[in-house]
This record gives C-alpha cells, structure tokens and sequence, in this order.
C-alpha cells in the first residue's frame, strides 16, 4: 500500500477520479498505484505536479530509477528546433514561478501573440513573475553584439522585446528588470520545468543547444535556477 500517495490525495482533496483524468489513464491503473505499483515517470510527473508535491514524497528514490541526467527531459541541438508548443507549454502549466533570463528574448513574444494576456492571468491568480532583460546600454551588451557580428542590432532587440512587454510594467506580481551582466546561459523557468540555452562564442542564440529540464532535486536544475538568483540580485528596475 502506497500510504504516501493517499495521504497526499488527502491532503489535496484529490480522488482517483481527478488522477485518472489527469494522466489519461483509467481508475484501476491509479488503484494499482495505490496498492504500491509504481507508475511511468510521465505519470509520476503529472500526479506529483497535480497533488502539489514532489516526485519523491510519494515515491522515495530507492524505488525510482535516477542518476545525474535524470533531471534532463530533452535536449535540442539548436534552440530553433524546438517546437513553439514547448515554449508555451512552460508557461502554460505554471502556477508558482516564472522566471525568464536573457538578453533579447524577442523569439518569445514574436512566436507567442497571446504571451503578455498569460502572464496577467497568470499573475492575477498569485504567480510571480520576474523578466530580466540587458540593459540595451550596458557594456556587456555592446560586447555580446560585437561577439555576434549583429551590427549593432542587438539593443534594438531588446527595446522591442520591452514594447511587446510593456503592458505587463504596471501589474501587480509581475516584475521587470534590466541586467548589465555578461550572459552565460538564458533561462526561462515555470515551476519545476526549465529550459536552458547555454551560450557560444559567436554563436547566434537561435543556434545554440537549448536543454529541457525539470526538477528532481538532482541539482541540475538547482544550480541554474541559482544562476538565475544571481543575476537577479544585480538587476534593477527599468526606468518609466
């Protein structure tokens, strides 16, 4: 008997019939779950995300499988592969958190006209949300432009990123800050799922590898989620 998984269910107000719908799977897969069965990781997944706790409250890590790249969903060769729905998943199935880290990230908002309208919904109902964009003016910007052989354009980037942006300025929950540091890795994080472009040298963003992880307390996505922390403690507001 799986006592950590009802005990959970019961302290989520969450029955089997909820779980069931959930992961598309029927009623007597989730009373086998609760017999001690221990299910698929995608199914782990969206159980643990549903009932609001970690993978490893219902299913202790001796009984799961893991090792130092479990934290690691997918990767893609270049950021372009990735399908737009994986973009807009992240935010989608956020509750908590929404961090997003990088210098332009003008990809975002031009792949997603709906992104802003999210975000207030999503900051309407308690999620925090932090943007940290270059600060077109710095030099770690005039730098990274250069290091690309973007003739310039890169400030021009992030002020239209910005414009998307600036109907999010003035709402509660959401903050937007500006960053004058010499970009490693952007991020873009919706509660425990991350996705991570690390940079090259001359190397367009759009070319880099992008890595898809989530958290299971492995410290992969501890460590870039301290990245993030960093940065942020350097950032300050955009002047209106």
């Amino acid at each position: 008997m799986n006592e950590r998984l009802r005990n959970a269910m019961i302290a989520a107000h969450i029955d089997i019939d909820t779980i069931t719908r959930s992961t598309n799977v029927d009623p007597k897969t989730v009373q086998r779950w609760l017999k001690g069965r221990v299910p698929h990781a995608r199914h782990r997944w969206k159980v643990a995300k549903l009932l609001d706790v970690s993978e490893y409250d219902i299913w202790p890590s001796e009984t799961i499988p893991t090792n130092n790249t479990s934290e690691i969903v997918l990767s893609y060769a270049h950021r372009c592969d990735a399908p737009p729905s994986v973009w807009w998943q992240l935010f989608a199935q956020a509750n908590r958190q929404i961090d997003m880290l990088a210098n332009a990230m003008l990809f975002i908002p031009e792949q997603h006209a709906g992104l802003a309208e999210l975000l207030k919904e999503k900051a309407a109902h308690g999620c925090k949300i932090r943007i940290a964009l270059a600060d077109p003016e710095c030099e770690a910007v005039r730098l990274r432009d250069d290091e690309e052989g973007l003739g310039g354009t890169l400030p021009g980037r992030i002020r239209n990123c910005l414009y998307h942006y600036r109907t999010l300025r003035q709402i509660n929950g959401i903050e937007i800050h500006y960053h004058s540091t010499i970009l490693y890795n952007s991020l873009f994080r919706g509660d425990e799922e991350m996705l991570v472009t690390p940079h090259m040298y001359g190397l367009h963003g759009y070319k880099a590898p992008l890595l898809h992880l989530r958290d299971l307390g492995l410290g992969v996505f501890t460590n870039f989620a301290q990245h993030f922390e960093a940065v942020w403690a350097t950032t300050k507001p955009i002047p209106e």
